[in-house]
């Protein structure tokens, strides 16, 4: 759009609250990434701002997870590296958040161990890892298709959360 172009006043406001995004990638012939997609109608029917920084971080996660899966072979299942000390990798088993500014990662280390990470989303780093399935026998897990599925299903996709109450109120 150029400087001199009139827009009305919904389409100025439409423009925005649309998010912004971009990628160039060596490989002229790169899968698509979210950035080159469009977005969910699940996810542009709630006003962006109206989207805590959590809710946004969530389901544009859930967004990159679903698009990685997809490129990953039978006998991978997506993990992320934990950045900073020796924390290692977590096989993602579940994601979640906590408006405003919370999110929260469960799954299992390389030990098998369970694992959660609690995540302030000021602080958030994800790398995703493909790594092999831990059992020959099973199917791969897909958690970016279960948590797209309940994008689709309410709006942000989580199993509803015990309402906080405060003491003595």
């Amino acid at each position: 759009m150029s400087d001199t172009e009139i827009r009305t006043t919904a389409e100025a406001h439409e423009a925005s609250a649309l998010p912004c995004a971009r990628v160039v990638h060596m490989d002229e012939d790169a899968p698509d990434t979210p950035e080159t997609l469009p977005l969910p109608p699940e996810l542009v029917a709630e006003p962006l701002e109206d989207k805590t920084p959590a809710q946004w971080a969530y389901e544009r996660l859930v967004l990159y997870i679903q698009n990685f899966e997809q490129q990953l072979d039978a006998d991978q299942e997506v993990a992320m590296g934990l950045v900073g000390g020796e924390a290692g990798v977590l096989r993602i088993e579940g994601i979640g958040y906590f408006a405003p500014d919370v999110l929260t990662f469960y799954g299992q280390n390389e030990e098998g161990a369970r694992t959660q990470l609690i995540q302030h989303v000021s602080q958030l780093n994800v790398m995703l890892i493909a790594q092999p399935k831990p059992v020959e026998a099973e199917p791969p897990r897909r958690i970016g298709f279960r948590l797209a599925k309940g994008l689709e299903q309410g709006g942000n996709g989580a199993r509803p959360a015990a309402p906080v109450t405060q003491e003595g109120a």
